[in-house]
Order: C-alpha cells, then structure tokens, then sequence
C-alpha cells in the first residue's frame, strides 16, 4: 500500500530541529546513501571567509543511512515545505529528492531527502578526519557553532541508539580541541 502522507528523512539537524510539526517520527534507513560531512557550510554553521562543514548524504554502493523518517503534519504540507526549502537550499547545494526508506517497524516509505550536489563548490568530498575536526572546531555561522551542530547530531543519534562511528570519533575530537584552546584557529 502506497503511504501518499508527506515524510521527510532527516541525517542531521533535522533529526533535533525539523522546524516543521510532526506527526509521527520513527527510525529510519535509507540505502544506497552515506552521512558525511561533505558540504562546506558558509551560512548556518560557518561563513564564505571560514566555512564550517555539514552532514550531506552522498550516493555509495553498498551503503545505509539510519536517521529519522518525519511525518509532517497534515494540513501543514505547504508551510513545511516553503520553511524547509528555504533552510535547505539556501545556496542549492542539496538536491531535493524523494527516496524509499525503511522505518524499523517495517513499514516503507517514500521520504523527501537533501542529498549533496557533487558539482556544487560547497561539495567537499571525504576529507580526512582530522580536518574535518579541526574546521568544526573552529568555525561559527549564522546558526551558532559548528561545533554545536555536531554535539546535538551526535546526542541525537545516541539517544536514537544509532552509531555512527566518524561522528562519535569527532565528537571526542572536536570536545579535546576546544578544551585544549587549539579550537580558537
């Protein structure tokens, strides 16, 4: 049976701050796809003179994303979506797509997704880890710390009981250089 409600999935911040009323929210996984921090941010969590980096899913064969599958509330399908597009595209880096994925409670739905443009100049490909800790650390946008955005993705995948191996290995990394003042950059 075809669910015909809107979903959106959510990899990051959208998991702690969707930003829209949701109806229903249930774990999730999408195939086919990665989480990264593959996507300078040069406006919510960084700037064009100091870009942070973002999460951004990127198409790999073989891989899973788990994350969260939203509901968005009925009647409000409009308003969710002139909010997201606004938040989500702002420089269209991401590209908008709907793609199946499989809540944990068996069920399969089509999610509206934002995944990374490879050819968009925000596109960072895999950078080493170190790197991406010592950007994260350091950088500030119109959102708040970069840092910050990584802290409450990882809490949120924890208390979601999803690991997520690079983002647990930067958080520890990212909490070290700021602690240690090498985050001032």
């Amino acid at each position: 049976m075809r669910d015909d409600r809107l979903w959106i999935f959510g990899y990051g911040s959208l998991m702690w701050d969707p930003g829209f009323a949701c109806a229903e929210r249930a774990v999730a996984t999408l195939h086919g796809y990665r989480r990264g921090f593959l996507m300078r941010s040069v406006y919510h969590r960084g700037t064009p003179q100091r870009p942070g980096l973002v999460l951004a899913l990127d198409a790999a064969e073989g891989a899973a994303c788990t994350g969260l599958a939203l509901r968005v509330e009925p009647g409000t399908e409009t308003e969710a979506m002139r909010d997201l597009r606004a938040r989500e595209l702002v420089s269209y880096a991401y590209k908008e797509v709907k793609l199946p994925v499989q809540l944990t409670d068996g069920r399969a739905v089509e999610a509206l997704t934002y995944v990374i443009d490879r050819a968009h100049p925000q596109y960072t490909g895999p950078l080493p880890l170190a790197e991406q800790a010592r950007i994260i650390a350091t950088a500030r946008g119109g959102r708040g710390d970069n840092s910050e955005y990584l802290f409450n993705t990882h809490a949120h995948l924890q208390r979601l009981g999803i690991e997520d191996a690079d983002i647990s290995w930067l958080t520890q990394q990212v909490r070290a250089l700021r602690a240690s003042g090498r985050a001032r950059g």
